[in-house]
């Protein structure tokens, strides 16, 4: 099983749980219809990775910039930043066809994570950047999402368990785009404008 560091531990994740479309200028840039309801989709363990990868089976990976939370005792407990990985082209068969999209966002190496540190009072002021090769590519938070923190934990809750150790992706902004190797990807959140944990990765 994989793991990831929380608070300068090991914790291992029996999930993890996705929101998608919850930026509304990314649902744009995608060409995507607003949904009624909130999107969502797990990961399974397999999916966390150390290494940031470019391709799969030839396919070029997207990269979708996330605040992260870890869920303890059925609430959010820790925040870092995480990559959602993609395999867009082949998304936008399956999702043609009418088919579930899994190979598209659940394969082995499917998402990276920084360190988790613990949630800030202010998670209201939670904000995200990514920059690649020193340029800024994505940004934006919580005042930009549909459904906030609160609101995500309470959706959640009523059809699944969320188990110690699970994570919680929240939705990208828009900014996404496909990956290169040799790329250097530096990831990085935000409370009040402060910079509470970073990572940072080079595509392979």
């Amino acid at each position: 099983m994989h793991t990831v560091t929380v608070n300068g531990a090991a914790a291992t994740p029996s999930k993890i749980v996705c929101v998608g479309r919850n930026y509304a200028a990314h649902i744009r840039e995608l060409g995507n219809d607003t949904p009624e309801d909130m999107v969502v989709f797990i990961k399974p363990n397999s999916a966390i990775s150390p290494v940031l990868r470019s391709t799969v089976d030839g396919e070029a990976l997207h990269y979708e910039g996330e605040i992260v939370f870890v869920c303890r005792g059925g609430a959010f407990a820790a925040v870092g930043f995480g990559l959602d990985l993609t395999r867009r082209e082949l998304q936008s068969a399956l999702k043609q066809k009418g088919l579930p999209w899994e190979r598209a966002k659940a394969f082995d190496g499917a998402a990276v994570f920084s360190e988790f540190v613990p949630l800030p009072a202010a998670i209201e002021t939670l904000a995200l950047q990514l920059d690649v090769d020193g340029r800024r590519r994505q940004a934006g938070g919580v005042e930009l999402m549909m459904y906030r923190p609160a609101a995500i934990l309470e959706q959640l809750r009523k059809f699944t368990t969320l188990e110690d150790g699970d994570l919680v992706m929240t939705g990208t902004p828009e900014g996404v785009g496909a990956i290169h190797k040799g790329e250097r990807f530096d990831g990085r959140i935000l409370a009040g404008g402060k910079v509470l944990v970073s990572a940072s990765w080079v595509a392979q």
